[in-house]
């Protein structure tokens, strides 16, 4: 049994009328294939492009390790050099990713390979994120803390994105007071006997190609998983949701450094009490 998928829809190219009527106002995902043909980023960039630009700077690394409690909110698990890393994302698979790696900070030259497209949205500028990975590596399923409304542009290789809306959420084993969901729920072969409100919801699937572009709506929750190695670069708009905008607020302001207190207080007995309660709150819709 498989999770109750539907394949998202594909346009080549969009005007930002139809983009605002069919997707962004529906709040409904889709995925551009031929929008940015136009940039020099599109020919240019490569993971042996991305070597030879910044292959001298130190990158930050994540893995799938279980969050821990003695890690601050969104700790590195390694750093290694750029160079050495696309080396080995080239070499075998790995489960070390980058994550929000900002380009502006980092290369600002790369800044000149892409424009801010007009969508009808009004982008944040200062804060495009690149994100690496290795062939079977993947992020847990979660959402971003500030519910934005995400472009996200993928280079090189091929990339599976799973979505769920908000609406999605009483069904994914949220851990509470948190953006994820369980940890060891594996969404791209998932154990319905152990977790069986997942056979209950219903999202949507892509496999990403370069120079495509997945809109992902504001909340959506999105797992992510490297097929081929590759990266991406993600563009957000604020929240324009009144109700999402708040829930932003509240999650940056307050959720997260709650947490994070209750992490110094309580230690693992925090986590474990979290993973225990997203079972005992999702299986009440079983």
């Amino acid at each position: 049994m498989q999770l109750n998928l539907q394949d998202i829809q594909r346009v080549e190219t969009i005007t930002k009328a139809d983009f605002i009527k069919h997707y962004f106002k529906p709040q409904k995902p889709v995925v551009i294939e031929r929008f940015i043909e136009d940039w020099p980023a599109y020919s240019k960039w490569s993971l042996d492009y991305m070597k030879k630009v910044a292959g001298d700077k130190t990158v930050p690394l994540y893995d799938n390790r279980p969050v821990n409690y003695e890690e601050g909110f969104n700790e590195a698990h390694a750093t290694m050099k750029m160079s050495d890393y696309i080396d080995l994302l080239k070499r075998e698979p790995t489960k070390y990713r980058i994550f929000l790696w900002n380009i502006l900070k980092e290369i600002p030259k790369l800044q000149n390979d892409f424009s801010y497209p007009d969508f009808g949205l009004r982008l944040m500028k200062g804060l495009p994120m690149l994100f690496f990975g290795g062939r079977d590596s993947y992020t847990f399923m979660h959402y971003d803390i500030d519910l934005a409304n995400i472009f996200h542009f993928h280079f090189e290789g091929k990339k599976q994105c799973i979505l769920f809306d908000q609406k999605q959420t009483k069904h994914l084993y949220k851990i509470p007071h948190s953006l994820i969901t369980r940890e060891d729920i594996d969404f791209a072969n998932p154990d319905f006997k152990k977790w069986p409100a997942l056979k209950h919801a219903k999202g949507w699937v892509c496999n990403l190609n370069h120079g495509e572009i997945l809109y992902m709506p504001e909340g959506y929750w999105h797992y992510m998983r490297y097929i081929t190695p590759g990266f991406s670069m993600s563009l957000r708009a604020i929240a324009r949701n009144p109700k999402n905008l708040s829930k932003a607020i509240y999650n940056i302001f307050l959720m997260r450094n709650y947490d994070n207190l209750m992490r110094r207080i309580s230690g693992q007995k925090w986590i474990d009490w979290k993973n225990k309660k997203a079972v005992t709150n999702t299986n009440r819709y079983v």
